[in-house]
């Protein structure tokens, strides 16, 4: 199934997990020893989406004083700032749709396939999947197992493992995301 489907048939607990989980994997690292997890709070409303208006602004008041001041930073606290306060699958949907568009955006930003420039690769799904690197087809890949793993526990005795997995898989894939970026920054500073 494709991630389109997945996002189309997912409900509000995949579509929140799923949005927090893309946001997660672009943050930057903090800044001046912020808190490295800014998103946490979240997390745990995912499940029922108990106390999910509460946690949102807790979520966002600490990323506001965490992240880094780039593009990217910018553009998850806009997306942050921007979601449903109400649990509902139909206000998550769209929602959940932008992080992954973000997500796939991001990881495609530090993934220029070989022999191409940069800007040349297309933009959305469909340019992930087309002409990509190995970071955004991971990352592509990865949002669909977050939304497999959690359609698979939804309404089971696993749901919290379901959560579980997606918080593995998230912080996995930002710890490659994280390395990619440093990785261009130090090739960038050891220019002459």
């Amino acid at each position: 199934m494709s991630l389109l489907e997945l996002l189309a048939r997912a409900d509000e607990r995949g579509l929140a997990a799923s949005g927090v989980a893309c946001l997660d994997r672009c943050l930057p690292p903090p800044e001046d020893g912020g808190d490295p997890e800014p998103l946490r709070p979240l997390w745990a409303a995912c499940e029922s989406g108990a106390e999910w208006a509460t946690r949102l602004d807790a979520a966002h008041a600490a990323l506001e004083s965490a992240a880094g001041s780039d593009d990217t930073a910018a553009r998850v606290r806009t997306l942050l700032g921007g979601a449903p306060r109400d649990f509902d699958a139909g206000a998550l949907r769209a929602w959940a749709d932008a992080c992954s568009l973000l997500a796939l955006d991001v990881h495609r930003e530090f993934d220029v396939p070989a022999g191409a420039g940069p800007g040349t690769s297309g933009h959305g799904r469909a340019g992930a999947a087309a002409d990509s690197g190995p970071l955004a087809a991971g990352e592509l890949r990865r949002q669909t197992q977050i939304l497999e793993g959690l359609a698979e526990t939804a309404g089971t005795a696993g749901a919290g493992t379901g959560l579980r997995r997606v918080l593995d898989l998230s912080t996995e894939g930002r710890r490659v995301l994280r390395a990619v970026v440093s990785r261009r920054a130090r090739g960038r500073a050891a220019r002459p």
